[in-house]
């Protein structure tokens, strides 16, 4: 299953790295590129919630089973597909059965395994999770370098047919297999829900991956409102629903809220910062693909090395102390990322890559535990499904607040910069990579046409390294108001241990 889960997520990761390639060979204009990403994800966040009612319809295993294969099926139509359209309605499906993938990882932990074993199978799962975005700008890169970009999808197909074939094999039937099938939901099935539910998320995440492009579209001023009225309209029929499709009331738990909340902040500056990094490496060090995901290992090397130290000291030790160690280690590494400079590269960045491949595991065993742990087992798939549909619309708001950052501050930091050079600040001059002799402090007057021309394209690339800072700054002080509200964690979870004994203490 975590197999499964896993070329699912690659997948976003790889075709990103690729989208030139697929829009020359394909004849697609740049403008519409994006929407083979949009695609996928949102029907990727539209099926992460729905998730809960497919598994007690289909029961855990035919579930997963019946995602896995027609994740499979789709990766195959997207490698034979012809032209924009057919790419994009199969991404469509991809992005469908891959969201099934994720909760259902999971919902497993805690349905097939004893509480003794739910560390270690929350590491693994977390393990293959978080590996993904940091593996696939490598794989996408020599994919794309050494084969054709049909290869994106076609590699998917050897061990999506492995895991559909075994899932349900190697699953118990059973209440061990999440419950047996449950044909009769069909008759009772609370269509307005789901049809509140896709116009709610899928119109939040085009919103969220368009907007930061041009937030005057129509499209996307269109959507906002669409978004905002649905979204009310669920809360409210959920609340009135006898057995709503997404059980929105799971969110009564304080608990299981504040678990939620920091699986939020964790999407929005994991997936954040997997947005930036390459965007830096590209934009303005120059590197191929394949050199983005060279450097990019560093933080997937460090969450192996991890893992196993995490949790060991999540059986032994408070987690709310490890949770503290975590989203500080996180936002430690964000905010070390925000004082680049356009010489900034693969030394200069290697730190920063390990405080966050060591914040990571901790970040998501004890929160996984906090919303989790203890829950009854006929919601464990309803807790599983919003607990990581928050991780994921974190990430989507996070790539959208920083992609905005990037497409607005430019312009203000490039006007700053040239007001600085022409009053001769030395600084200034060091910013943008200009010598320093004639940058006394002193205003150097008039500058010629052709010094304009040559200073132009170094005042743009040091502008857009001080974006990048902004970016990262603003990730890392969304971290730093999580541990400062930490109290709220710790007065929650203390009456959760109370409750369910499930807290341990060194």
């Amino acid at each position: 299953m975590c197999a499964g889960m896993f070329i699912a997520v690659l997948d976003i990761q790889i075709v990103a790295s690729s989208l030139p390639d697929i829009g020359y060979a394909l004849d697609i204009p740049y403008a519409r590129l994006s929407w083979i990403q949009t695609g996928y994800l949102t029907a990727e966040v539209i099926a992460i919630p729905l998730t809960a009612w497919a598994t007690r319809l289909l029961s855990l295993r035919f579930m997963f089973a019946a995602a896995a294969g027609g994740f499979t099926l789709a990766s195959a139509a997207c490698a034979a597909s012809t032209g924009f359209t057919s790419l994009v309605a199969f991404r469509v499906v991809q992005g469908f059965c891959g969201g099934a993938l994720i909760p259902a990882v999971f919902t497993s932990v805690f349905v097939l395994f004893p509480e003794r074993a739910h560390t270690k199978a929350i590491t693994l799962g977390g393990i293959f999770a978080m590996l993904a975005p940091t593996l696939g700008p490598i794989v996408g890169g020599y994919i794309t370098d050494t084969f054709s970009w049909h290869w994106l999808f076609l590699i998917n197909l050897a061990p999506g047919v492995a895991v559909t074939v075994l899932v349900p094999v190697l699953l118990r039937p059973g209440w061990g297999d999440g419950g047996r099938a449950n044909w009769n939901l069909l008759r009772h099935m609370d269509m307005a829900s789901l049809v509140l539910a896709a116009l709610c998320l899928g119109s939040l995440e085009i919103v969220m991956t368009e907007g930061p492009r041009d937030w005057s579209d129509p499209l996307v001023l269109g959507l906002i409102p669409v978004c905002a009225a649905t979204g009310v309209a669920w809360i409210h029929h959920s609340r009135r629903s006898i057995d709503p499709m997404v059980r929105l009331e799971m969110f009564r738990d304080v608990a299981f809220s504040v678990g939620c909340f920091y699986s939020f902040v964790l999407g929005a500056g994991l997936y954040g910062s997997i947005y930036l990094l390459p965007l830096f490496l590209g934009y303005v060090r120059h590197h191929s693909p394949f050199e983005i995901g060279t450097v990019m290992l560093v933080t997937g090397a460090t969450q192996l090395v991890t893992a196993p130290i995490a949790a060991w000291l999540e059986s032994r030790w408070d987690c709310r102390i490890l949770a503290v160690f975590g989203y500080a280690m996180f936002g430690a590494g964000l905010v070390a990322n925000g004082f680049a400079t356009y010489e900034t590269d693969f030394a200069g960045l290697f730190w920063p890559q390990i405080l966050r491949g060591i914040g990571v595991m901790f970040c998501i065993l004890p929160m996984t535990t906090l919303a989790l742990e203890g829950q009854p087992s006929g919601r464990i798939a309803d807790a599983s499904a919003l607990f990581n549909l928050m991780r994921n619309l974190g990430g989507a708001i996070g790539i959208a607040i920083v992609g905005t950052l990037l497409a607005v501050r430019p312009a203000g930091h490039a006007e700053h910069i040239v007001a600085r050079l022409q009053a001769g600040d030395p600084d200034a001059a060091r910013l943008v990579g200009l010598s320093t002799e004639r940058f006394h402090n002193v205003p150097l007057g008039p500058v010629d046409d052709a010094t304009k021309e040559f200073v132009r394209p170094l005042v743009e690339r040091a502008a857009a390294v001080e974006s990048f800072n902004d970016a990262y700054l603003v990730l890392g002080g969304l971290f730093v108001l999580a541990v400062l509200i930490l109290p709220l964690l710790l007065w929650t979870s203390s009456r959760r241990a109370a409750a369910t004994d499930a807290v341990r203490v060194p």
